[in-house]
């Protein structure tokens, strides 16, 4: 499957590689085969794709979680003092399992119960949505918790004034419109032919690059959003900055939150969880510190925190 994206940014990716290369499975691991990883990074990068993206049932409850020493001994620090840290997580994709329609997906009871506990034991909790940050309060429903809309943008108020430019734009295109205040998205996950829907989502893009928007790929949807320099890196900067916090762990799984990854670079601890799935870019796994292959191996991880 051709993964897409745009205007995604390119990051320090020796960096990203140098820490892929630091991540194996739980449980016991045979010396030949540590030997084979220092060896044969290659290797070692195609069985990551193969445990990280293979499966393909999110709500798989017994996933396997994909791990490094170093972030193994992030999370114990994170976790023995609390009250100096954030948990910092998207919503569609990594709290709730991806549903064919937005409107569809759901965050399951057991999930909402651990964010309840974690938001009573560390400093901050957030949920960094590219839904309205009513929307993913509503979603996820547990009080105590931090809820920021449109990849970051509610936080900046000149964004505001591109609002109705964009929904006039997204009249003029001949598909169905999710409508998310201050950005659209146009998903395709429910097109006929996955690759025609590519094709002509792509040239709205060029389109709305044109009219001054800036387009960007995820997981089966293209989203315009207003040239405001604003993404969910900026959001995380805001929420620690805002708390006077240097540890904290996001999780994500799709483009949107590269920059979220990004934002954690010089913390005293900063902890990178990759959702990863057949849909999830490259650039996202490569850059995690840990991988999970569903929202329900996530609820496990977040459990011994």
């Amino acid at each position: 499957m051709k993964r897409v994206g745009d205007d995604a940014g390119e990051g320090d990716e020796s960096n990203r590689r140098q820490r892929g290369r630091h991540r194996f499975p739980l449980g016991d691991v045979q010396h030949e085969d540590e030997q084979r990883h220092r060896d044969d990074p290659a290797a070692d990068a195609e069985e990551r794709t193969e445990e990280a993206g293979g499966k393909t049932d999110q709500n798989e409850p017994h996933a396997p979680i994909v791990r490094g020493v170093e972030a193994e001994a992030l999370l114990a620090r994170l976790a023995a003092e609390p009250d100096r840290a954030a948990i910092l997580l998207d919503v569609d994709g990594v709290l709730a399992p991806i549903q064919t329609r937005p409107e569809q997906a759901h965050v399951p009871p057991e999930t909402k119960a651990e964010v309840e506990r974690l938001a009573a034991r560390y400093a901050l909790v957030a949920c960094i949505s590219g839904r309205t940050g009513e929307d993913a309060r509503r979603m996820v429903g547990v009080e105590g918790v931090t809820y920021v809309g449109s990849h970051g943008l509610e936080l900046e108020p000149q964004a505001g004034d591109w609002a109705e430019r964009i929904r006039a734009f997204a009249r003029e295109v001949d598909w169905p419109v999710e409508d998310k205040g201050l950005t659209v998205s146009f998903h395709y996950r429910e097109a006929d032919e996955d690759q025609a829907a590519l094709e002509y989502l792509q040239e709205v893009a060029d389109r709305a690059r044109a009219a001054g928007l800036v387009p960007r790929f995820g997981r089966k949807v293209l989203e315009l959003r207003p040239p405001v320099a604003a993404d969910k890196g900026t959001a995380v900067h805001h929420l620690l900055t805002k708390h006077g916090l240097s540890r904290a762990l996001y999780a994500g799984d799709d483009t949107t939150d590269i920059d979220a990854f990004r934002a954690l670079e010089g913390l005293e601890v900063g902890v990178r969880i990759a959702v990863s799935s057949d849909e999830a870019p490259d650039e996202l796994v490569d850059g995690a510190d840990l991988v999970v292959d569903s929202p329900a191996a996530l609820l496990e991880l977040l459990r011994q925190l």
